[in-house]
């Protein structure tokens, strides 16, 4: 008879979490443009062990999938707001935009790796600030990478400034 392996299971997401953390110089949640010069780095909880992040060193980048903890959850959503706020961008709903006024308040960033040492991962370019809890990490491979994305002119409008340094 086949043995079955025992799965942890989480009756609460929270700790589900693997308490990763992101310490950066940004503390400003505010302050959402300019990010590409933004160094952050993610140390991994001990229980991982110092081999958590062998075999990374050897991606450019990393997909960071991060909780947006410091912004509270709207009333309602079910009414398209301007991206942003901004009265000359148009209308979206919820899940046409990737702010952190979300239902589910999860981001994900695709950032350069700059160095991994033990636990300790150091990137470029993420976008959340010092303190922001992180769900996972995953190494950005090619074959995931979607090809002949469209957008609306207004995003590249927008965007043009998010990572500059």
């Amino acid at each position: 008879m086949p043995r079955r392996r025992s799965r942890r299971r989480c009756a609460d997401a929270e700790r589900c979490i693997s308490h990763l953390t992101v310490r950066n110089n940004r503390t400003d949640v505010q302050h959402t443009d300019n990010w590409g010069a933004v160094r952050s780095t993610i140390t991994v909880d001990e229980r991982f062990g110092e081999a958590c992040l062998q075999g990374l060193e050897g991606f450019s980048h990393v997909e960071v999938l991060f909780i947006f903890d410091q912004f509270p959850e709207q009333d309602d959503y079910s009414e398209p707001r301007p991206y942003r706020g901004r009265s000359d961008l148009p209308p979206v709903g919820v899940f046409a935009g990737r702010g952190p006024r979300r239902p589910n308040r999860i981001g994900v960033t695709c950032c350069a790796i700059e160095s991994v040492h033990g636990r300790e991962l150091t990137v470029m370019g993420l976008d959340a600030v010092s303190g922001t809890p992180v769900i996972d990490l995953k190494p950005a491979m090619a074959e995931f990478s979607a090809v002949g994305i469209k957008q609306p002119e207004w995003v590249s409008r927008l965007m043009s400034e998010y990572f500059l340094p």
